[in-house]
């Protein structure tokens, strides 16, 4: 009886350690995405966004995204937070850098100040950061 509690235990203990090496994807024998630099980038205003830029932000507004858009050798990296119930909200860039493989951006919404949450206008907190075109996928984390 022991016996058999003892093959059940090492045959669960091997089924757990090959699900979190499954779990784990490439990167565990690759040792992961190696940050090569960072990135220099510019946040633009709305008046400095193309036009045709300007309309998918504005298709895409009532949710939160995560997308880009390459014109003429720049790359548009666009994330927005969708329709948020009040104003005030700004977005913090926390990271652009990229990999051998990829560009992986992380941003963080920052809520209003209590008095801003006393206004009921929807607002849609969104940023729109400009750099070079490196012809890399994005990751947004």
């Amino acid at each position: 009886m022991r016996r058999n509690r003892s093959i059940v235990i090492r045959f669960l203990c091997l089924v757990c350690a090959a699900c979190i090496l499954a779990l784990s994807g490439c990167s565990f024998f690759e040792g992961g995405d190696v940050k090569l630099r960072d990135l220099e980038f510019t946040v633009l205003s709305e008046e400095k966004i193309p036009a045709e830029l300007k309309e998918l932000l504005q298709e895409k507004r009532e949710e939160a995204f995560g997308f880009t858009y390459t014109d003429q050798g720049d790359l548009y990296i666009c994330i927005g937070y969708g329709k948020q119930i009040s104003g005030g909200y700004s977005i913090a860039v926390d990271e652009l850098y990229l990999t051998e493989e990829n560009i992986h951006v992380a941003a963080t919404l920052i809520g209003p100040e209590a008095a801003n949450k006393k206004n009921p206008t929807p607002t849609y907190p969104m940023i729109v950061l400009k750099t070079s075109d490196l012809g890399k996928p994005v990751i947004f984390q």
